[in-house]
């Protein structure tokens, strides 16, 4: 290995990591953990500290890319360089910016996974133009329901994001897959689907994807829906529709804690990239990344780089 890197900028692309909607997708993460314009009751990464709404650079742009050119020059096989990671990446100011610079960089197609919530801001929808895919979720299409789901920021109104998504349709040439996340007994009722399947056919997206409550949520009241349920919907929504939970996945340690201790298990034997780990743990990268920085701060665990990665291994290794 080489020098450690405690002192090292952050990481913050992961992967490339077998996706079932994206292949093998490199993760960027642009956002201060975590940070969002929702709390939303399903979310895997826990609670949102505080919602926000205002736009900033959050991350050094520079440090960013030169992180994404690493792992293209390091990996034969990414099928998507992906903004995710952990929050809505919309809120970082600069992200149109790093769009286009990875588009003069590579031929490797771009895929943002947001929540929708900033698209009626017309210098959003402007950002995101240069990406081949965005991946935007509306999990409610009645402001009742979008607080009860996703506990919004206090200024969002579900009626502004509707026409958000209506606009960007119209001025995006890329690919929209309309992302639909389902709470059993909150948001699954035949009435509602009914309005979602009308708001639907307005956005017009390319794909509409169905998930459900598979990993463990912010609230452990948020259950999921089972494959029969999920099967019923999908029939209502019509033939873009398309069932994307991976109930494959049940049987993942059900708390933050059981994963901490796999973590920790894992980067003992041996030091582990990230992307390792979420393949071994059957977990996503976001949700263990979230605990490694908090190891990391703690000074439980440490990084090394090797050969342009990015290794986890536990103190007192050399």
């Amino acid at each position: 290995m080489d020098k450690h890197i405690n002192e090292a900028p952050r990481t913050y692309v992961y992967g490339p990591v077998p996706s079932r909607r994206l292949g093998y997708s490199l993760g960027v993460d642009i956002l201060s953990p975590k940070t969002c314009t929702l709390d939303c009751i399903y979310c895997q990464l826990g609670p949102t500290p505080a919602r926000t709404i205002q736009r900033q650079g959050f991350v050094p742009q520079d440090i960013v890319l030169g992180q994404i050119q690493d792992a293209i020059r390091a990996n034969k096989h990414i099928d998507y360089i992906t903004f995710s990671g952990s929050g809505e990446p919309t809120l970082n100011s600069e992200i149109g910016e790093m769009i286009h610079k990875i588009k003069t960089m590579t031929r490797i197609p771009v895929a943002v996974l947001t929540n929708a919530t900033l698209l009626s801001q017309e210098r959003v929808r402007r950002d995101l133009l240069e990406a081949d895919l965005v991946v935007p979720s509306l999990d409610a299409v009645t402001q009742t329901l979008f607080i009860k789901v996703n506990r919004p920021h206090a200024s969002l109104k579900i009626s502004n994001i509707i026409q958000g998504l209506k606009d960007f349709r119209k001025e995006f040439s890329g690919q929209i897959w309309l992302e639909i996340m389902l709470v059993r007994g909150v948001n699954d009722s035949l009435q509602h689907i009914q309005k979602l399947k009308k708001v639907v056919a307005e956005v017009k997206p390319d794909k509409i994807q169905l998930n459900t409550v598979i990993r463990p949520p912010a609230d452990d009241a948020a259950q999921p829906l089972t494959f029969d349920d999920l099967s019923k919907i999908k029939a209502v929504l019509g033939e873009r529709c398309e069932i994307i939970a991976d109930f494959a996945k049940k049987e993942q340690p059900p708390h933050e804690s059981s994963l901490e201790s796999a973590i920790l298990t894992t980067v003992r034997r041996r030091p582990v990239t990230l992307s390792d780990m979420a393949v071994f743990l059957g977990r996503h990268p976001d949700e263990i990344l979230k605990i490694l920085n908090r190891l990391l701060h703690e000074d439980r665990i440490r990084c090394v780089r090797h050969e342009g990665k990015i290794y986890y291994e536990p103190k007192g290794i050399h």
